[in-house]
């Protein structure tokens, strides 16, 4: 395969479409959260992840598997979970049977901004995915997103 091969010049066209989209859903959603709950789209995802969370075997999510969830590196999770945590919208606490492993959850506080906020992001989404629809090159990717049928936070 050579860098001019029509496969791999139609695979990049492709990712670009994706990446264009991306960074247009997520352009709309920050706007949004932002002016209307003073939350970025990463606060609001590490939010969403959390409160997610239930007691119990296998309930509690660890700093790596939040990092995972909402797609940044541990060290930006943690970051981003201390910013939250001054703010009072999470607390960190112990595992009980592991005492190295830190466990974080969202206060009362957390949970009714993220309730408040979750119509904004599912607003702003919806309209992003419209404007996006317009477009030739990115509504083919609009109608797959919308016809995935994927469980909140499985991957």
């Amino acid at each position: 395969m050579t860098a001019t091969d029509p496969a791999l010049t139609a695979l990049s066209q492709g990712w670009c479409a994706l990446s264009l989209l991306h960074g247009k859903i997520e352009a709309r959603i920050e706007r949004a959260l932002q002016s209307g709950h003073g939350l970025s789209v990463r606060e609001y995802s590490l939010l969403d992840v959390l409160s997610r969370q239930h007691n119990g075997p296998g309930g509690h999510l660890q700093m790596k598997q939040v990092a995972d969830a909402v797609v940044l590196s541990q060290s930006a999770t943690t970051r981003l979970v201390t910013r939250l945590e001054d703010r009072g919208l999470l607390t960190r606490y112990l595992c009980d049977t592991d005492r190295r492993g830190i466990y974080t959850d969202v206060t009362e506080a957390g949970l009714t901004l993220l309730a408040g906020a979750r119509p904004t992001n599912d607003k702003a989404l919806r309209a992003a995915l419209d404007e996006a629809a317009r477009n030739p090159e990115l509504a083919p990717l609009v109608r797959a997103v919308e016809e995935l049928k994927v469980p909140a936070r499985a991957a």
